[in-house]
């Protein structure tokens, strides 16, 4: 008899489309996991409008994983069509997995899912980004396929100064009137 667990992805997770119903539990899943904490650099934030919005303009590219009726996994995505081209990008926006549920291959199935809905649509080629230092990530994409990753580089300025000085101007003008 072999003792070894068997993983609860082999059996009861299963991999479906999103419906209006999971925007809360797939929110708050995703408040666990994009922290500040986490990734402090991160350049799209993490709010209850990556999800709403992101369902409402492609409800069928949104998908979450479910084990006995709980959430414990989400991938949001969307198809990228550019004028004057022939080919269409799938965009893999967010992916999540419940840390209880990690390591059972429950990433897998929802990026396999993925893929085959945007083969179904036409999409030409697949695009991801993550952070720099999400080892966990950049080992994930890989193992799926994903190759050649580019540096991307995010800037910021910080316009106070410039909003006060602005303000000051503003005042003066009004002043003047």
């Amino acid at each position: 008899m072999n003792n070894r667990k068997k993983k609860r992805s082999d059996h009861q997770v299963d991999i479906r489309c999103m419906t209006i119903d999971d925007i809360a539990p797939v929110f708050h899943l995703g408040e666990k996991l994009f922290t500040l904490e986490f990734s402090p650099n991160l350049y799209r934030t993490w709010d209850e409008y990556e999800v709403i919005t992101n369902f409402q303009n492609d409800q069928e590219f949104c998908f979450v994983a479910e084990d006995n009726d709980e959430i414990v996994g989400f991938l949001i995505s969307s198809i990228i069509a550019k004028r004057h081209s022939s080919w269409r990008y799938g965009y893999l926006i967010w992916l999540g997995v419940e840390p209880s549920h990690q390591s059972e291959g429950v990433a897998s199935r929802l990026f396999h899912h993925f893929r085959n809905v945007m083969i179904k649509n036409g999409v030409r080629m697949l695009l991801v980004d993550t952070e720099a230092d999400n080892v966990s990530a950049l080992q994930f994409f890989e193992k799926v396929g994903f190759e050649k990753p580019k540096k991307h580089i995010y800037l910021s300025l910080n316009l106070d100064s410039a909003q006060t000085l602005y303000k000051e101007k503003e005042k003066k003008r009004n002043c003047k009137e």
